[in-house]
């Protein structure tokens, strides 16, 4: 069992400009947190979705089966709540509903208390030239870190 686990979602700095950031906690069952403990999960294709009664969900976010579990093992993409402060969640639906932006998670740690966290933003889709933007962008910090590399030694 790892110590210090911390899933991040990659894609997502690189799709979307994210906006706003906020960390809610995640209704996990059975054992889908001895799953997490051990570092078995994955959410680079899962986003955020509200359902008709205003509860926030994530969906597609995939944590495997608990390899030491009976047959009563959890599903592993299941649709599971988030737990957000109510202001929190009217903010987030409000902006959803009128502005067209998503809402998808960066990164999936366990606190120092022991509870499964997320920690999710409110984002806007990139356009194709953005993502090029970004591409040339990094290749150009990539390359001066390199000079100066080379430049000190």
């Amino acid at each position: 069992m790892q110590k210090n686990i911390n899933i991040k979602n990659k894609k997502a700095r690189f799709e979307y400009e994210l906006l706003d950031k906020y960390t809610a906690g995640i209704v996990l069952g059975g054992t889908e947190i001895k799953s997490l403990r051990s570092g078995r999960a994955s959410i680079s294709e899962s986003f955020c979705e509200f359902n008709d009664r205003g509860e926030l969900f994530v969906i597609n976010m995939q944590i495997d089966e608990y390899s030491h579990a009976s047959h009563y093992n959890h599903k592993p993409k299941a649709q599971r709540k988030l737990l957000l402060q109510k202001r929190e969640l009217k903010k987030l639906f409000k902006e959803v509903t009128t502005s067209g932006l998503t809402i998808v998670p960066l990164t999936l740690f366990i606190n120092d208390r022991g509870f499964a966290k997320i920690q999710i933003a409110l984002a806007k889709g990139k356009k194709l030239y953005d993502k090029r933007e970004t591409m040339k962008d990094n290749d150009n910090k990539r390359d001066l870190a390199r000079i100066k590399k080379s430049f000190n030694n």
